[in-house]
């Protein structure tokens, strides 16, 4: 149970072939009255999306990329969890496990995989690096899912440090950002003794409405401004608390409709752009959105919806003030009064670029705030 078994990705042709067939025999909706994304994704961008999808883009090749970096699977609580393994040609890497998001994938950190572990080819100082860990949550991509109604933030966290432990990394930094936001404080609270560090993309000090009497008039006004944020775009966590079931055997069916339903979030992630693919790359998008329909886990990967993101039910990531925490995007001053409450707080920069998925929007920049943030924690 033990064994870590070696790992390439190899989707059949003839599930490659059946994906261009379905996207090229697809039924499109008529275009509703209103404007860009107002009533969700337009028909005309996706159709345009869509053909390239299935004339344009190369999924071997996107295969090819990901299969240059070693992946395994090893057996943890009765599941097999799939993992990238990259360590650092540099002595005394730092052993750093980065925990993906949701709708997303171990695709979101492919591209600070080479800086993170191997600083000196890619002009930064080799005196810190990292051994990176980037495992698939349970229910995601090539990680088999939960057999049972259950599952939390919490026990994947102690999966993780079981990952790490049978790794033979006795001292490691935990980093992630949306669902990895809620695991990376965990492993902390699952295993201090081992976790030097956690950096999140951000999700902390978030004020909730028993915070409102005591804030000031600026506070309230920013208070206002993260409830219009919070609540604008297609709330995917009433969607799949209520009917995951139902949304998956469409999503599962058609890539048309998963590719709308993905676009759509990303769109919504990415606050700041007129369109998700002017800060994303098309393709990284697509092999995200790829590796959900070769392994049907639009369905799966919805557990964290459904079963709540913690125990108690959804709530913001667990407080841990056990090990240093850094935020890459750390929000405003009544955020950080809130944050600095039940974590102990050393990194906090203001002015970091990116919108939702900061690894993919910007990766030189997560790269060098991880950099900064375990550069005093050696």
């Amino acid at each position: 149970m033990t064994t870590i078994r070696p790992f390439r990705i190899d989707i059949p042709q003839a599930d490659v072939d059946d994906l261009r067939d379905r996207l090229s025999r697809a039924r499109w909706a008529a275009q509703l009255p209103g404007e860009g994304w107002e009533r969700g994704a337009p028909t005309a961008y996706l159709r345009e999306l869509a053909q390239y999808w299935a004339d344009d883009f190369d999924w071997r090749a996107q295969e090819s990329a990901l299969n240059s970096y070693p992946q395994f699977v090893t057996e943890i609580d009765g599941l097999d969890v799939h993992f990238v393994h990259v360590r650092s040609p540099e002595p005394d890497a730092v052993p750093l496990l980065l925990t993906h998001g949701w709708p997303n994938s171990f695709v979101e950190f492919t591209r600070t995989i080479g800086p993170l572990t191997d600083p000196r080819a890619h002009g930064l100082d080799p005196a810190l690096a990292f051994d990176v860990v980037i495992p698939s949550v349970p229910g995601f991509a090539f990680s088999a899912s939960p057999r049972e109604t259950g599952m939390t933030t919490a026990r994947v966290a102690r999966m993780w440090a079981t990952l790490m432990d049978r790794l033979g990394y006795d001292r490691y930094g935990t980093q992630g950002g949306d669902l990895g936001a809620y695991v990376a404080p965990e492993m902390a609270l699952a295993a201090p003794e081992h976790v030097i560090g956690v950096h999140l993309d951000g999700g902390i000090g978030m004020p909730t409405e028993a915070d409102v009497p005591a804030m000031s008039a600026e506070d309230r006004a920013q208070w206002a401004q993260m409830q219009q944020w919070m609540t604008g775009g297609v709330d995917h966590h009433a969607l799949l608390r209520a009917a995951p079931q139902t949304f998956a055997l469409g999503w599962n069916d058609s890539p048309v409709a998963l590719l709308a339903w993905m676009m759509q979030k990303f769109q919504d992630f990415a606050y700041t752009a007129e369109r998700a693919e002017d800060v994303i790359d098309r393709d990284h998008l697509l092999t995200n959105i790829a590796l959900y329909w070769f392994t049907q886990t639009t369905g799966t990967s919805s557990w964290p919806m459904y079963d709540g993101l913690r125990e108690g039910g959804f709530g913001w990531p667990t407080d841990q003030n056990l090990v240093p925490t850094g935020v890459y995007g750390g929000g405003s001053p009544l955020m950080r009064t809130l944050a600095d409450r039940g974590n102990k707080i050393t990194h906090w920069p203001a002015e970091n670029p990116g919108n939702h998925f900061v690894a993919m929007e910007q990766p030189a920049a997560h790269v060098a705030d991880i950099r900064t943030f375990f550069a005093e924690l050696r």
